[in-house]
């Protein structure tokens, strides 16, 4: 018996037990749907993550430093420390890009009618995405936006000389823009921050792809010594955007060193630590989380491989005679185990195709619903999936076939 014949008797034999091999194509889809659907959001989950660092910009290094010492009002007695970081990152621009404050203005602003006052997010009805929120104002340097990987779209950046002579200017994002000037040009505006007057001298270019609301789009930057307008304390985080990642150790070591001879341990501290190592250890506890997960899912298999072993046992069981017969005219072992192997794993592709369909559609929801993406299945998840299901077939078909190619053509024959 050749191939082509073994697969044309497997197809009648599951098709002429319809009910049965509908059941047991219900075993093996659950399970191969279930470790489909948790592998693939997982993966999305961690594709939707790496976009998000990349956005926020890769190599960068994050400096907090802190103070333990408060006077009567509760507000800090730290130093400013950033012209300090700020003059020592520019002399080792071998390996260090640019370095900026990251601290929010604490201030009410304005323009015309609009306002922050008493702004509120706006969700869309039917994604429950946001699509309108207030702005956000950062204090920044002048190198602000090579730190967090922004363009210009109109205008200028920062200067240090805003910086150093406090000039009270801004650069806003085109969510920013839209928010408080809608299509007019940004440039030459003046927005109010608690009454104080700021022009726009920048529009930076969109991070998003534009068809929908981006939180980084929707920013305004500052020169940092403004505060001492707007009011509020020294900036104590800051960012610093390593030249690759080759360098960003040897920053990260630099950087500390220069701290460890500038913060006085008896009033404060600090933290140097890289955002690539952040987006290591979530990327571990995704996975992690995907192993106990898919470990779960994948008993369900087991049991649909049982459940099909025993639906060969009873193939067998009720085919002995037609064995006994095969096997009295000449039929090969291999042949009799070939047929029954072949069977199982069209049983099992069958409800590994199946599986893929629903496993697909529960990534897709579930990646709308979770995270608001939408998350296709790898191919390579797919493939996998379409394999596993075969591969289970042959295992757990393994022992009914090889049962069936040792019975004893006598014995088989007499068998009702």
């Amino acid at each position: 018996m050749n191939i082509l014949q073994s697969f044309k008797m497997a197809w009648r034999s599951i098709a002429g037990k319809r009910g049965r091999s509908i059941l047991t194509i219900l075993s093996i889809f659950i399970g191969i749907a279930a470790v489909m659907t948790i592998v693939s959001v997982m993966e999305g989950m961690k594709d939707y993550t790496r976009q998000q660092y990349s956005q926020m910009g890769s190599n960068k290094i994050t400096v907090s430093i802190y103070s333990w010492m408060w006077d009567e009002n509760g507000n800090s007695t730290g130093k400013d420390y950033f012209p300090d970081l700020y003059n020592y990152c520019n002399s080792i621009s071998e390996y260090v890009l640019g370095v900026s404050p990251q601290g929010y203005v604490n201030a009410t602003v304005s323009y015309g009618t609009k306002t922050t006052a008493n702004a509120q997010y706006e969700y869309d009805e039917q994604t429950g995405r946001v699509k309108s929120a207030p702005p956000r104002s950062f204090y920044a340097s002048d190198q602000y936006l090579i730190v967090n990987s922004y363009e210009l779209a109109k205008g200028r950046n920062l200067t240090l000389l805003d910086i150093e002579d406090y000039h009270q200017v801004c650069v806003i994002g085109p969510e920013a823009a839209n928010y408080f000037f809608e299509r007019m040009n940004p440039i030459g505006k003046k927005l109010l921050f608690n009454g104080n007057e700021f022009e726009v001298v920048g529009l930076l270019s969109p991070k998003g792809d534009g068809t929908e609301f981006n939180q980084n789009d929707n920013v305004i930057l500052l020169p940092y010594t403004t505060r001492r307008v707007l009011g509020g304390e020294a900036p104590t985080e800051f960012q610093v955007q390593a030249r690759d990642s080759e360098s960003l150790p040897i920053a990260m070591s630099l950087i500390g060193g220069f701290l460890k001879g500038l913060v006085d341990n008896r009033t404060g501290g600090y933290n140097v630590y890289s955002e690539s190592n952040w987006q290591q250890y979530e990327n571990q506890y995704l996975t992690m989380i995907s192993l106990v997960l898919g470990g779960i899912a994948a008993i369900s298999l087991v049991v649909g491989g049982i459940g099909i072993m025993n639906i060969m046992l009873v193939t067998v069981t009720e085919r002995t005679k037609e064995i006994g017969i095969r096997r009295a005219i000449g039929a090969q072992k291999s042949s009799i185990i070939s047929q029954f192997l072949i069977e199982a794993g069209m049983l099992c592709g069958m409800g590994g195709l199946v599986g893929i369909f629903f496993g697909t559609i529960g990534s897709l929801v579930l990646g709308n619903l979770l995270y608001h993406i939408t998350i296709w299945p790898l191919p390579w998840v797919t493939a996998a999936a379409l394999g596993l299901s075969i591969f289970l077939g042959l295992i757990f078909g393994s022992y009914p076939a090889w049962k069936a190619a040792n019975l004893q053509p006598v014995e088989a024959l007499r068998a009702e």
